[in-house]
């Protein structure tokens, strides 16, 4: 789910905050691709009509011939990815797993009836919701990934807070992921759609990679991380629901009020036209995205290998049965992609300019309120005094 309705929020408050490039622009970044989210998304994407692609043993194999071929495209870009892959989910996130779980059931009994009514197009639609990302699907994807001879790290916990990790620690340029909760973790910067970028249909569909700033998010919604935090679990997260009533922009309005999530969750609880979770753990909450369990970047190691071509036959030719033809070729334009991610930015050279820190837009802040203050205050005694000289000319006036 991510966190409901920031998308959106950031681009009616911050909208300075978000960038469209072409995927081009990306060369030469090394990048924290979130592994899980885009499997889903090619098991829905790499279908033939309703069904997946399978192997001899019916085997589904949907997500390792897009992993294969959107990887090559990354590399051809010049991009260096870095797959990050789930561990196991914090005991918090369970209601939303179990939200999930049903609605694909649903989806599943809907497909179902769809086929024995004659209704393809139906029955299609619903099958893409079915899909299901199993453990052996998680391993052969981490064995084509190495090797293909880049990295995959796989996270003890949430893989969008091992990524935050790993970017804001400066190994990475950005996470990809399509959970906006990649900010709330701190990722300094957030890319959407880089996986769908790569797609053959991309540039005919305008689909283009878009980039949020953590750092500008912050200073034009002028607040600080820790009230940016507060205000997503306010909207609404994978661990705990949103407050009936309380939509983006009402939230953003009493996070800027009361300063802090357990002040407005107290001044909320007092009125009855709002119903608070039970429980609703303030602390808790926020530790979940301020001390996330992660593996420290400097335990990481991260290396960007040459092909293991033997490996990729085995996996992809023998075990699953993919065209050898087609994979010797996608072989090729990977040795050759790999010689262009050896290449390095010309701006690598120089030191990125950033937003200005807390500690400065406060000081900012309190300036411009002091400096208000005085303006209305002289104004105040500008009127008095006018109102004061009008009223002594106009009592000589009458004598």
């Amino acid at each position: 789910m991510g966190i409901k309705g920031l998308t959106k929020l950031i681009g009616d408050n911050a909208p300075r905050a978000i960038n469209t490039n072409e995927i081009h622009s990306l060369f030469g970044r090394k990048i924290a691709i979130d592994a899980s989210m885009c499997i889903y998304q090619l098991l829905v994407a790499v279908r033939v009509g309703a069904d997946n692609l399978t192997n001899d043993e019916g085997e589904v194999t949907s997500h390792l011939n897009g992993l294969f071929y959107r990887t090559i495209r990354l590399l051809e870009i010049g991009i260096k990815p870095v797959y990050v892959f789930d561990g196991a989910p914090p005991t918090m996130k369970s209601g939303e797993l179990t939200k999930r779980a049903e609605a694909k059931k649903a989806a599943e009994e809907a497909a179902k009836k769809a086929r024995e009514e004659g209704d393809l197009e139906m029955a299609e639609k619903f099958s893409r919701r079915v899909n299901r990302v199993t453990p052996a699907m998680i391993d052969s994807c981490k064995r084509l990934v190495r090797a293909m001879g880049v990295p995959a790290v796989e996270a003890p916990c949430e893989a969008e807070a091992q990524c935050a990790e790993l970017v804001k620690n400066g190994d990475l340029f950005a996470t990809a992921s399509e959970d906006m909760d990649s900010l709330t973790f701190g990722t300094s910067r957030l890319i959407r759609y880089l996986w769908a970028g790569t797609a053959s249909t991309a540039s005919k569909k305008g689909i283009k990679p878009t980039e949020f700033a953590l750092d500008v998010v912050l200073q034009d919604l002028d607040l600080t991380l820790p009230q940016f935090i507060d205000l997503c679990i306010l909207c609404g997260c994978d661990y705990v629901d949103g407050i009936k009533g309380v939509g983006v922009v009402k939230a953003l309005n009493l996070i800027r009020k009361h300063g802090d999530l357990q002040k407005v969750v107290d001044t909320l609880k007092k009125e009855k036209s709002y119903t608070v979770p039970d429980p609703y753990p303030v602390e808790v909450l926020r530790q979940m995205f301020v001390e996330p369990i992660v593996t420290p970047a400097k335990d990481v190691v991260l290396k960007w290998k040459r092909p293991d071509v033997n490996a990729i036959k085995k996996l992809m030719i023998e075990e699953n049965q993919f065209d050898s033809a087609k994979i010797e070729n996608g072989i090729k334009r990977l040795l050759a992609a790999k010689q262009k991610t050896s290449q390095v930015r010309v701006d690598s050279f120089f030191k990125r300019a950033t937003a200005p820190n807390e500690a400065e837009r406060a000081a900012k802040r309190k300036a411009v309120a002091e400096t208000n203050k005085k303006s209305k205050k002289s104004k105040t005694q500008k009127s008095s005094t006018s109102t004061k000289g009008r009223a002594a000319k106009a009592k000589k006036d009458v004598t």
